[in-house]
C-alpha cells in the first residue's frame, strides 16, 4: 500500500509522503509558511504558532501546520485531496494576532541588536505583522545568561522558540539548557547558570531567530550589508565544513556555515567559526633571512636567491603541512623530486599506504553514518578530531545504531560499548567469526589518526581492514589534516615515512609544518602564513596565504575534492603558495611548467583525474594490507588540545581562552556530594 497522498495548498496540488508535515508539504508546493520554533534538523516544538493554516473542512481555527501531518488530514467530500490555505483571512488575522503577541515584551532596539539585517522577527513582522500593538502594560525583562566567551545573550528579546534547547540537547549532546517557570515566568536558562561545555554551541547563534543569542567576538564589528560574503571551505579539520567568509575590507569578520548535506549539515564547530581573529595576528608579511643566529627582513629577490643557492646541489626534504592546498602540494612535489629530493605528508607519523587509496581514506562516505546500524570505532575521538561528524553519528545513535569504542575511553555525548582499550582487543575483534545477521546490517568502521601513527600503524590499519571485510562494513579513515589525503592522492610521501625522508638532508623545505620539531643541523626554509614552531626554526622564511587569501583544492577525509575560494588578499608582502614555488623554481633553474592556477590544475587534473571531480567522492574498492603482528599498547588519541592544533588556532585569542577554560573545567575538582 502506498504511503503517499495527495493534499492541495493554496491550489497547487502536490503528492507527498503521508507522514510529512503540512508546513513541509507546503515546500514541497513552494509555498511559504513563516516559522520561529521549527527547523528541519531539530524536533517539533509548535510553541511559537506563527506557521498557523486553515485546513478546509477541518476544525473551525487556524492548525499548526508543523505539528499536523497530511495524513491525519481529512479528504473532500467526494474523495478529493485535502484542501489548505495560507493566505485566507482566518490565517492572516491569526499571524498577526500571533505577531502581536510575540512582540508584546520584545525591547524593539533593532538599531543596536546584532541580528539586524538578518533577523527572522523583523522579517516577518514586515511580511505578517501589523503596523500597531494594543499592549499598554510594562514589558517584562530577564537577566542575561553567562554562557562564556563565544555566545552573546540579550534574553529580554528571547521569544522561547527553544530552537537553542533542542540543538544543545538532541544534536550537541549536552543538558544545561532548557525552559524554567510557566506562564509569564517562563525563561530559557541554563543549568546552574553553567558556561556551555560543547565545541558546537556557536551554531545556536545562526539558529535564534531574534537577537537573543549573538556572536560575542563579532558582536558590533560590522552589519551584514557591508560585507563581502565568499562560499568556501573549512580546513581546521578533515571533515571539509562548508562554510561562507564574510570579510569587510581585506579583514575577515566572521565565518558561517553553509548547508552541504553529505558534508556537514548546517553545522561547524566553534573552532570553524571563530578562529578568524587568528587570521590577523602573528602574520608572516614580508620574507625574512637569518643572519648571524638572528632573522632579518628582506626582500623577496635577494630570498628567493638564498634560498636557491641553499638548494643546489644538496640533499633536500620537503615536509607538508596541514593547512597546504593540492596544489602547492603538487608544486613542491614536482619540484623537489626533480631535484632528486624527497616529499613527506605524514609528518605525525601516520602509518597511511602510499597508492592504496581504500587505506588513506578508506571505502566510506560520510553519509553512510546516517544508515549504519553499527559503528566501531577505533583509537579516536570524534568529538575532537571532527565534531560535526560526532554529531552525525549521534544522530545514527538516536536513530538506534549500536557503538562500540576500541581506545581511550571518553565522553562522546552519546553511549557506547567500551569493548577495550588496546591492540590485544583490536585482534580479538577482527578474528572473530561474524553472524551472518550481523554481516546484512549497514555496519561502518571508523579508524582515528591515534590509532596508526605509532609504530605498528600498519598493522592497526592491516587489521582493521580485516574486520570491515569480515563484517561486511565500510571503512572510513578519520583524519585530523586538512590537506593530508590531497597530499596522499598526489603522492607527497618517501617510503619509510619521515625519518627516511629526512634522513641525511642538508636542506629541509617546510611547506606549514608547524607540528613537527626539525633538530640542528638541517638548513631550513619555511614557506607559511603565521609566525609559530616552523617559522622560528627557520633560515629563510617565504611568507604564504592563509587559507582564505587563495584559490586551492582541499580532498576531505571521505576523499571529496572541495574548492576554497579566495575571500581577501594576503597581508603585506605574502604571496600565493603555489606562485612562491613557481618563483623559486625558476631560480633554481628548474622552471615548472606552468604559469597561472589554471595551467597547474589542468597538469594537476591530467596526473590525477579524480581531483577534477569536485564535489564527488570517488568509489575506492578495498584492496586489503599485509597482516603484521600489532604492538600491547593501549590506542591513544591524536589531539589532546582541540582548540591549538594549527597555527591559525595558536594565533587566536579567543581560542586561547577556550582552550584554558577547558584545561579549568577538566582539573576542577568534584564534590564529595
Amino acid at each position: 500500500m502506498s504511503n503517499l497522498k495527495k493534499i492541495s495548498i493554496d491550489g497547487i496540488e502536490v503528492e507527498v509522503d503521508g507522514a510529512m508535515t503540512i508546513i513541509q508539504a507546503a515546500e514541497v508546493a513552494g509555498v511559504e509558511i513563516p516559522r520561529f520554533c521549527y527547523h528541519e534538523r531539530l524536533t517539533i516544538a509548535g510553541n511559537c504558532r506563527m506557521c498557523l493554516v486553515e485546513v478546509v473542512g477541518g476544525p473551525p481555527k487556524p492548525a499548526a501546520s508543523c505539528a499536523m501531518q497530511v495524513k491525519d488530514l481529512r479528504p473532500g467530500p467526494n474523495g478529493e485531496a485535502p484542501v489548505v490555505k495560507t493566505k485566507s483571512p482566518m490565517v492572516k488575522k491569526a499571524r498577526e494576532g500571533v505577531m502581536e503577541f510575540l512582540l508584546i515584551n520584545h525591547p524593539l532596539d533593532c538599531p543596536i541588536c546584532d541580528q539586524g539585517g538578518e533577523c527572522d522577527l523583523q522579517d516577518q513582522a514586515m511580511a505578517y505583522g501589523v503596523d500597531f500593538s494594543r499592549f499598554r502594560e510594562p514589558k517584562r525583562a530577564t537577566e542575561d545568561l553567562n554562557l562564556g566567551p563565544l555566545v552573546a545573550t540579550t534574553m529580554t528579546r528571547c521569544i522561547s522558540c527553544t530552537r537553542c534547547v533542542r540543538f544543545t540537547t538532541e544534536v550537541a549532546g549536552i543538558t544545561q539548557m532548557g525552559q524554567t517557570g510557566r506562564g509569564e515566568d517562563s525563561e530559557i536558562t541554563s543549568y546552574l547558570n553553567m558556561t556551555l561545555d560543547s565545541n558546537l554551541q556557536g551554531n545556536i547563534i545562526d539558529l535564534c531567530p531574534v537577537g537573543a543569542l549573538t556572536s560575542k567576538p563579532y558582536a558590533f564589528t560590522a552589519r551584514p550589508w557591508e560585507l563581502t560574503k565568499t562560499e568556501t571551505i573549512d580546513v581546521m579539520d578533515a571533515l571539509g565544513s562548508n562554510i561562507r567568509v564574510d570579510a569587510k575590507g581585506r579583514e575577515v569578520m566572521r565565518i558561517l556555515p553553509r548547508n552541504h548535506d553529505g558534508v556537514n549539515e548546517e553545522w561547524i564547530s566553534d573552532k570553524t567559526r571563530f578562529v578568524w581573529d587568528g587570521l590577523r595576528r602573528q602574520r608572516l608579511d614580508t620574507p625574512y633571512v637569518r643572519e648571524n643566529g638572528k632573522l632579518r627582513k628582506a626582500g623577496w629577490a635577494e630570498a628567493l636567491t638564498k634560498a636557491a643557492a641553499a638548494m643546489k646541489g644538496k640533499k633536500i626534504a620537503a615536509l607538508v603541512g596541514d593547512l597546504a592546498p593540492v596544489e602547492a602540494v603538487y608544486s613542491l612535489k614536482t619540484l623537489v623530486e626533480g631535484l632528486g629530493g624527497h616529499v613527506e605528508c605524514r609528518t605525525d607519523g601516520a602509518k597511511l599506504p602510499a597508492g592504496n587509496r581504500s587505506g588513506y581514506v578508506g571505502t566510506a562516505t560520510i553519509e553512510d553514518i546516517d544508515s549504519a546500524k553499527m559503528i566501531q570505532l577505533i583509537g579516536t575521538n570524534p568529538r575532537v578530531e571532527a565534531p560535526v561528524l560526532n554529531a552525525r553519528i549521534r544522530k545514527a545513535w538516536a536513530n538506534g545504531a549500536v557503538i562500540g569504542l576500541v581506545g581511550e575511553a571518553v565522553d562522546l555525548t552519546y553511549d557506547y560499548a567500551h569493548v577495550g582499550t588496546d591492540r590485544a582487543t583490536l585482534e580479538k575483534l577482527s578474528s572473530q567469526t561474524i553472524s551472518d545477521e550481523t554481516k546484512a546490517k549497514p555496519t561502518l568502521v571508523i579508524v582515528g589518526q591515534g590509532a596508526i601513527n605509532e609504530a605498528d600503524g600498519a598493522a592497526v590499519l592491516a587489521h582493521a581492514m580485516k574486520l570491515a571485510e569480515n563484517s561486511n562494513s565500510k571503512l572510513l579513515i578519520l583524519h585530523t589534516a586538512a590537506s593530508r589525503v590531497g597530499a596522499m592522492d598526489v603522492g607527497a610521501v618517501t617510503e619509510g615515512g619521515l625519518a627516511a625522508a629526512t634522513d641525511g638532508a642538508e636542506v629541509i623545505y617546510n611547506l606549514g609544518a608547524d607540528e613537527v620539531d626539525i633538530a640542528a643541523g638541517p638548513f631550513v626554509i619555511y614557506q607559511g602564513s603565521h609566525g609559530d614552531r616552523g617559522a622560528s626554526r627557520a633560515d629563510i622564511i617565504l611568507p604564504g596565504a592563509a587559507w582564505t587569501e587563495e584559490n586551492g583544492l582541499f580532498v576531505n577525509t571521505e576523499g571529496r575534492p572541495q574548492l576554497a575560494l579566495r575571500a581577501g588578499f594576503a597581508p603585506g608582502e605574502a604571496k600565493e603558495n603555489w606562485a612562491i614555488l613557481r618563483a623559486l623554481s625558476a631560480e633554481l633553474d628548474a622552471t615548472l611548467p606552468w604559469d597561472s592556477l589554471a595551467g597547474l590544475r589542468s597538469a594537476l587534473v591530467k596526473a590525477h583525474p579524480h581531483l577534477g571531480r569536485v564535489d564527488e567522492v570517488a568509489p575506492n574498492p578495498p584492496s586489503p594490507l599485509e597482516m603484521k603482528p600489532l604492538g600491547k599498547a593501549d590506542f591513544r588519541n591524536a589531539i589532546k588540545d582541540f582548540y591549538l592544533t594549527n597555527p591559525i588556532a595558536r594565533a587566536s585569542s579567543v581560542m586561547g581562552e577556550l582552550s584554558a577554560m577547558a584545561k579549568g573545567r577538566a582539573a576542577q575538582p568534584l564534590a564529595a556530594e
